[in-house]
């Protein structure tokens, strides 16, 4: 099935690595072009270089305040348009309730939350009918993750934030979706599952909850997103989608 990804223009934040260069990977191999982002800039250089002429990298914070309007002025100079955004983040700092600081709460709120907010609020003001604003989260919307008490807090506040925007920006013709993560095999799982006394078992007790029993490809991830951000789902929009493997029972 051809998405209709073809000549289409992306920001993909938190691309240098994990689940949001997965989907600015996918992307580009159905033909979209893209504008990849990350902290350091040699990093994000080196990301754009490895996805080919069809990408450029920026160096960005999403905590900056400027930062939505420099990507998407990047976007249409570079590859002259702008169809879409996929905002992703390094997840927060892990820890339980008494381990977690307010500073670590006040820098994980202005870059994971109110960073995202700005960037949908800014894209949807550049977005025509047909764009798409996308939200890399997580399983934690539904259900909260041990050990993970920052990101439990702002994930689900940011899928009420998608819905809200969906139901703002559906007459004109642009989608929202989320897409909800359960165990990818990415290096920010790796460390997680490395937190425990025994990494392995860690992993094993996990994949057997899974109901297909492993964890997900990055490119498993990467290719949902890119089908909900293309032309090819333009009826879907204020959806939350579990990329889990069957974690989640619910409807």
């Amino acid at each position: 099935m051809d998405l209709g990804l073809k000549d289409r223009v992306y920001v993909v934040t938190g691309a240098t690595r994990g689940l949001g260069n997965a989907a600015a990977r996918e992307l580009v191999a159905d033909g979209a072009k893209v504008v990849v982002t990350g902290r350091d800039e040699k990093t994000v250089a080196e990301a754009a270089a490895a996805l080919g002429p069809d990408a450029v990298g920026v160096a960005a914070d999403n905590a900056d305040p400027r930062v939505a309007e420099r990507l998407i002025a990047a976007a249409r100079e570079h590859f002259g348009g702008f169809h879409g955004v996929l905002v992703s983040v390094g997840g927060p700092p892990p820890g339980f309730v008494a381990d977690t600081t307010d500073e670590q709460w006040q820098a994980a709120f202005e870059s994971v939350f109110l960073g995202a907010v700005r960037l949908a609020r800014t894209a949807a003001t550049e977005l025509d009918e047909g764009g798409v604003i996308g939200f890399v989260l997580s399983g934690s919307v539904h259900e909260p993750i041990p050990g993970l008490t920052i990101s439990n807090g702002l994930r689900p506040g940011l899928a009420g934030f998608a819905k809200s925007l969906a139901d703002e920006l559906g007459p004109r013709g642009i989608r929202v979706v989320g897409l909800l993560p359960g165990r990818i095999d990415t290096d920010r799982v790796r460390e997680l599952d490395a937190l425990s006394a025994d990494p392995q078992a860690t992993r094993t007790a996990a994949e057997s909850r899974i109901p297909l029993r492993r964890y997900g490809a990055p490119q498993e991830f990467g290719r949902a997103a890119a089908f909900l951000l293309s032309p090819a789902a333009s009826y879907l929009t204020g959806i939350m989608l579990p990329v889990d493997g069957g974690v989640r029972h619910g409807f």
